[in-house]
């Protein structure tokens, strides 16, 4: 559930996206579909370009929760799921891409190797406001009814009426025990493959190749 104003207006604007999708009908010429993800890697909500900073800077590292989850995700991956729902999309889907996740204490121990400085200073700072332990993507109600699509989730539209005696009394008995998506239940990268992922976005590769140069 989001707990701050950025999550509920994203919250808020897929459900306005889904009202219109569902108004509309699934014969309109114009097909209404969203993707939901995470903070892109290297972006202005990423924390990746503070930690270089404050290693560039001779800071300590300022870490709120080393035990915290975030999914990481890079731009191309974010244009790949756009592209993916531009493709594939039925009126009113939800599209989600299975993206993997870290702690937040790897992530600080990656660039620490990256930029070989593996004993740089890191401060434990405390909890943010409205700041998770770690990130949701999918609930397991949306995830009963979803599409498994591979490295995609497809959230399908709730087309139901306001009539729930189909779906209560009258419906299936049988149950299925699913869980949420989030950062801490998806695939968990260690060390080395975060450093192999952050050394992907061609904006860490500078940083690092221009600090090896600087150094003596």
């Amino acid at each position: 559930m989001p707990i701050n104003a950025m999550g509920m207006s994203k919250a808020l604007m897929e459900k306005l996206a889904q009202s219109a999708a569902r108004e509309i009908g699934s014969n309109a010429d114009t097909t209404i579909s969203c993707v939901r993800y995470g903070n892109v890697m290297y972006s202005r909500g990423s924390v990746i370009p503070l930690f270089i900073r404050q290693i560039k800077a001779g800071q300590p590292i300022t870490v709120t929760e080393p035990e915290m989850t975030r999914f990481l995700m890079p731009l191309r991956d974010s244009v790949a799921l756009v592209r993916f729902a531009f493709d594939h999309a039925r009126q009113g889907d939800l599209f989600i891409k299975k993206a993997p996740a870290s702690t937040i204490a790897d992530l600080v121990t990656a660039l620490k190797e990256l930029f070989g400085v593996p004993d740089h200073a890191v401060s434990v700072i405390g909890w943010r406001h409205a700041e998770k332990l770690y990130e949701t993507l999918a609930s397991a109600q949306e995830l009963s009814s979803a599409e498994d699509l591979g490295d995609y989730y497809r959230l399908q539209l709730d087309e139901r009426d306001l009539h729930y005696n189909a779906y209560v009394s009258e419906g299936e008995e049988e149950t299925h025990d699913y869980q949420d998506f989030h950062s801490h239940n998806a695939e968990q990268l260690d060390v080395p493959a975060i450093k192999e992922l952050l050394m992907s976005l061609p904006e860490v590769e500078a940083e690092v190749t221009a600090w090896q140069a600087a150094r003596p």
